[in-house]
């Protein structure tokens, strides 16, 4: 599929290189200030997370916010999506699992909340992927999606140093402003589109680097986080991530 920068075989890949996939999530996982202000405003009580194998989302959801939680992937492993579970003492039904391609699906229902966290990203067609997205939202329901910012510090450790890892990521789709305007020409009212986070930088599967880069990689970030420390603002430069936010109106 020409739309997609990735495909079954990367994702086996790459979920196979990983280790200790059973982590307990935290109340203050990344960006639990936005969703749960988003529940708590929206009355959400339903929510699907796309493209989010092995559901550290979908945890955070029903752990801390007791919502009606699905999980679709175009991979999913469910022993240990079943562990992760587990290990946020939830029961493995906790959460409904949906393994399928994202492009020959129709939405069974729809929910009040819609989100992916680094999805978007591995796909060519940024317009498309983001009203597949739309296509499982009830009216009045919210969209919620974020993914890394290549074009900054963290982007530029990505293409000198994991080039691969790199070229499987869109970097023309890293823009706020692009995205907003097609949610907004999708007929959604965006509520935050923007860099967000002072700094950070990572490498996947990092203990495979040389020495010399994980300690260029580990000055870097504390560089990078005194300066923030010191001078805290989100951009372009620095930021490691993006986010938008917007509302389904009909």
């Amino acid at each position: 599929m020409a739309n997609l920068l990735t495909d079954r075989d990367f994702w086996v890949k790459y979920w196979e290189s990983k280790t200790d996939l059973s982590v307990t999530i935290p109340e203050n996982y990344l960006f639990h200030q936005q969703l749960k202000e988003i529940a708590k405003q929206n009355q959400v009580q339903t929510a699907i997370e796309l493209g989010g194998f092995p559901g550290y989302y979908a945890v955070f959801l029903k752990k801390y916010l007791k919502l009606d939680v699905t999980l679709l992937d175009y991979f999913v492993h469910q022993p240990i999506t079943h562990q992760l579970l587990q290990a946020n003492g939830l029961a493995k039904d906790d959460i409904h699992i949906i393994e399928t391609d994202l492009f020959n699906y129709e939405p069974a229902q729809h929910y009040d909340l819609v989100l992916s966290c680094g999805l978007i990203e591995h796909f060519n067609d940024t317009e498309d992927i983001i009203r597949r997205h739309i296509s499982f939202l009830k009216p009045g329901g919210t969209l919620f999606i974020t993914l890394p910012n290549f074009k900054a510090v963290n982007g530029w450790f990505q293409k000198n140093f994991d080039k691969e890892n790199y070229d499987k990521h869109n970097i023309n789709c890293m823009d706020p402003q692009l995205l907003k305007q097609i949610v907004e020409n999708a007929g959604l009212k965006v509520s935050s589109a923007k860099y967000f986070g002072k700094f950070s930088i990572w490498l996947e599967n990092e203990k495979e680097k040389s020495a010399g880069v994980r300690m260029f990689k580990k000055a870097s970030w504390l560089i990078g986080k005194v300066f923030t420390k010191i001078f805290p603002f989100d951009s372009k430069q620095l930021s490691p991530y993006i986010v938008i936010e917007a509302k389904r109106t009909n």
